[in-house]
């Protein structure tokens, strides 16, 4: 347990989850494409091993006492093991997609979905390893998470997303066809995550305002995101949903898709999510990740954190601190040092005025 704190994270979220006092907010910080910093690696050599990954997790924990570890099947998993192929050089986030399994809907039928079962998969095997690494070393006092791909942003990991979009008006029954597809590979990939004793960090950035339409969302993503949800419950599992970008037109639809937490883009407008969606779900949200916690100082942090706390702790189905996205690229060491003081300074139980004024 982090110096500065008088329970565990998991006493923590325990507390919140049943609706008693807390020592102060939850605080996560979302740290997983930049974790190898902690102990030096570039993030193609945390991504190597089992033990590299999970060695990055728990230094962290050490380090600031945030309130989740997570490790990474990421976005591309679907496709990579069904033939695109990505870069083989990538430093501060992740591997870029270069081609794609399929250059044609036609093709979809040609390829072997076994493959992307967890025993079939090496690579899924690696992340399930540093899972349970991190689980069995500090499992007792923090929850682990997975950061997975919902299915329709799966689906832009097999296709080329300008054909995927072009074939949202033009090929419709072939994106059903593919999204279908990632979803039922993704159900056993979950149950084995969940199995492992991982939360469902639940990311759909391809269903995103900034990418499709409301029409498009509410047809081609969220009834199989509504799905899934259902079936990771039926497998004992949690999830937080999360979607990058512009969401303000999808705001309810995101809440009732049957996540159990609702993450949100900084560039929502948190207290507009709060008065919304706020009776429905715990919120998270959203402090930049690039012009706060990568290109900002520690003061910029700070008021980031306390605008946060600030727009939603009144938020009535709870609301945790939590950036806007994922982490990549050179993030100073104090600017998350940074955002857990002031986590713990405007955060404090009871939160109120008292902690700012």
């Amino acid at each position: 347990m982090h110096q500065n704190d008088q329970m565990t994270p998991n006493q923590r979220l325990m507390a919140f989850m049943t609706g008693k006092p807390m020592d102060r907010i939850l605080a996560i910080p979302v740290l997983v494409s930049m974790s190898g910093q902690i102990c030096g690696m570039p993030h193609s050599e945390k991504r190597a091993s089992a033990e590299n990954e999970a060695r990055c997790q728990i230094e962290l924990y050490k380090r600031f006492g945030n309130d989740l570890a997570i490790v990474e099947y990421g976005l591309h998993g679907i496709g990579t093991c069904l033939g695109s192929k990505a870069s083989n050089t990538y430093d501060l986030g992740p591997p870029a997609l270069l081609e794609y399994a399929i250059d044609d809907f036609d093709d979809l039928d040609s390829l072997d979905f076994d493959k992307t079962l967890p025993e079939n998969d090496p690579k899924c095997q690696k992340h399930l390893e540093a899972a349970k690494i991190v689980i069995g070393e500090i499992g007792e006092e923090v929850s682990c998470a997975v950061l997975i791909a919902g299915p329709f942003s799966a689906a832009f990991s097999v296709i080329s997303p300008e054909k995927l979009l072009r074939a949202l008006r033009k090929n419709p029954e072939g994106v059903h066809k593919l999204v279908r597809k990632c979803t039922d590979a993704l159900k056993p990939i979950y149950k084995a995550f969940i199995q492992a004793g991982c939360m469902i960090l639940f990311c759909e950035p391809m269903s995103s305002g900034s990418v499709i339409s409301h029409k498009a969302y509410v047809e081609f993503s969220k009834p199989y995101v509504a799905e899934l949800m259902a079936w990771l419950h039926e497998c004992g599992g949690m999830a937080c949903y999360h979607i990058c970008g512009e969401t303000s037109k999808i705001f309810e639809e995101m809440a009732t898709s049957g996540g159990d937490m609702m993450s949100v883009d900084n560039r929502a407008d948190l207290s507009d999510v709060v008065a919304r969606c706020g009776d429905k779900l715990p919120i998270l949200g959203n402090v930049p990740p690039i012009d706060c916690m990568i290109l900002g100082t520690p003061d910029d942090v700070d008021k980031a954190v306390l605008k946060c706390i600030q727009d939603a702790y009144q938020s009535p189905c709870g609301y945790i601190l939590a950036t806007g996205c994922d982490l990549n690229g050179n993030v100073p060491m104090e600017n998350i040092e940074q955002f857990m003081e002031a986590a713990r300074k405007y955060g404090k139980y009871p939160i109120g005025p008292q902690n700012w004024e």
